[in-house]
């Protein structure tokens, strides 16, 4: 079913890089979420009307939701994928965000009013004339879920949309409240307990509350600016490093203005004795591949590392193997040495992740003090100056195995 449709609805369908046919997938994904929510609140809410069943309207308007939330993200597909402007020259790919996060007050919302209605049937239960009619309508509603999980994590996938694979969580979560709501009703039918659909209405209601928050903080991640992705920062940095004459790399920070929208800024220690054009045309190829290759947007700073100075070469390993002692998450870079007449100041960066800075056990402060003390141990006259920075939650910085020491 997915594979047909796909094929019946989305034009060139392998270029995925492609606005046009991304935008495709996510009409596509949208439209079908809203056919079948709409025919399954429909299916519930009589069900649920007719043999007098809160828990299973309660399930009808998770499903009444679900279709809203597919037309708030419709909206946002098609707001997002507006060309970039004169004030907003880095697109509107945005928009998916704040329409994940409307989705998420929605079913906020709903959940509550949920929530109301259904103590108020455990307080004072009312018959419940459940039927095999409804049976099969929550039976068919499982099975109907289950493929629409599959469905959006399929082209969630594909097109690298968060919104569409938190749309495919919240069909597997309806999966299982939906069943939980068949197990009640029949338990009620069973035992003649009616009081067991409004608890199983408050159960529901808590987990579309519960599924609310964690949407909630979801959409909001990435309008705030979390941590890039550990994998992509990793697959960044080992590419970088397999360039002839890249050292290191530091100072790597990821800017997500949307899907498909993202800048990467990063240092690159290059051999100061290298030619410089040469060293320049390094560095133009990576942006260029990593553009074609990952869909990013690079500017990269070039740090020319002296490599031919034993001292400096000397230094660098020790405070390499004293980071890694003493916080095997913090990294040294851009080191360099003043001699003076009386002694040797030792200047260089230390990343260390963002709470190191912000913590009230002051971790960078005091990791600073056991650099100076060490170098100050080894080399008496030298003197460190070290400027401690955020690494901004990507990977510490990386050197290539070859990088001299």
């Amino acid at each position: 079913m997915t594979q047909w449709l796909i094929r019946l609805f989305v034009k060139d369908r392998d270029n995925i890089s492609n606005t046009k046919v991304r935008g495709a997938y996510a009409n596509l994904a949208c439209i079908v979420g809203i056919v079948c929510n709409v025919l399954l609140f429909a299916g519930k809410f009589a069900a649920g009307t007719f043999f007098g069943s809160v828990s299973i309207r309660a399930d009808a308007m998770n499903n009444l939701s679900d279709a809203s939330s597919n037309i708030v993200s419709l909206l946002g597909f098609q707001l997002g994928s507006r060309p970039a402007d004169e004030k907003h020259p880095f697109g509107h790919a945005r928009y998916e965000y704040l329409a994940g996060l409307a989705v998420a007050v929605m079913v906020l919302v709903i959940g509550i009013e949920l929530l109301k209605e259904s103590i108020g049937k455990v307080l004072q239960p009312t018959p419940v004339n459940f039927g095999w009619l409804s049976a099969a309508v929550l039976a068919a509603s499982i099975l109907v879920k289950l493929w629409m999980s599959l469905f959006n994590r399929k082209i969630g996938t594909l097109i690298s949309s968060e919104t569409l694979r938190a749309t495919a969580d919240d069909a597997r979560n309806d999966v299982i409240s939906t069943a939980a709501v068949l197990a009640a009703s029949l338990a009620a039918r069973v035992t003649g307990i009616d009081r067991l659909d409004g608890v199983a209405g408050v159960a529901v209601a808590a987990f579309i509350l519960y599924s609310g928050v964690g949407l909630v903080r979801d959409t909001l991640d990435p309008i705030l600016g979390a941590a890039p992705d550990p994998e992509l920062i990793d697959r960044i940095e080992r590419k970088v490093l397999t360039y002839p004459g890249v050292l290191g790399i530091h100072d790597l920070m990821l800017h997500d203005y949307g899907p498909g929208n993202r800048l990467v800024s990063f240092h690159v220690e290059m051999p100061a004795g290298a030619d410089v054009l040469q060293s320049h045309d390094t560095i133009d190829t990576i942006e260029k591949d990593l553009m074609r290759e990952e869909g990013l947007i690079a500017t990269i700073h070039y740090d020319p590392v002296v490599t031919d100075d034993a001292h400096v070469n000397e230094l660098r390993a020790f405070l390499d193997a004293q980071a890694a002692r003493l916080a095997p998450d913090a990294a040294v870079h851009d080191l360099r040495i003043v001699p003076g007449a009386t002694h040797t100041n030792v200047v260089f960066d230390c990343a260390v992740p963002p709470d190191y800075l912000t913590g009230k056990e002051q971790r960078a402060a005091a990791l600073a003090a056991a650099l100076r003390e060490a170098v100050k141990k080894r080399w008496p006259d030298h003197f460190c100056v070290i400027h401690m920075e955020s690494n901004y939650g990507a990977a510490s910085p990386h050197r290539a195995p070859h990088a001299a020491h």
